[in-house]
């Protein structure tokens, strides 16, 4: 059975009809046409299909997007400032925690989320913010501190 309604996404509404089955990953990709937000493991175990709603992080490949009528959802594109990269966008490349870029917009959307909550986090908050998200390339290190930087700017 299909529903239409409104999806807003990074501060757009979108006119979507969509199956009442289909998650929001899939939604955001193939009907909206961003495709930042990646499908890692379509098993909520990897965090690369990390979006905001609301603010806070929701792995989307396993939220309904008919779920998501009413609410705002933010994914990787709606975390620039304009034609700037976000400071987390920023840090992560000047620190070289980005290899293969595959769990990069999952990381920086749990990232953003935790330093909305808590400004100031320690490095073990920084840790357990990111610990729904996997990275197979860069050990973790140069993330944590990229988040780190944001945080102390």
């Amino acid at each position: 059975m299909s529903e239409s309604f409104d999806l807003e996404v990074n501060g757009i509404s979108y006119s979507v009809t969509i199956d009442q089955g289909k998650n929001l990953l899939s939604v955001i990709r193939e009907d909206v046409g961003l495709t930042g937000t990646k499908e890692g493991c379509d098993d909520c175990e990897c965090g690369a299909c990390m979006v905001l709603l609301d603010g806070q992080p929701v792995n989307s490949c396993s939220f309904l997007a008919v779920q998501a009528q009413g609410r705002t959802v933010t994914t990787i594109e709606g975390v620039m400032q304009g034609d700037e990269m976000h400071a987390l966008q920023r840090n992560l490349l000047d620190a070289g925690g980005v290899q293969c870029g595959f769990c990069t917009p999952g990381m920086i959307m749990s990232a953003h989320a935790l330093l909305d909550r808590n400004a100031n986090p320690t490095p073990e908050d920084v840790k357990i913010g990111l610990s729904g998200n996997l990275c197979r390339c860069t050990g973790y290190a140069k993330i944590l501190a990229a988040v780190e930087k944001t945080a102390a700017e």
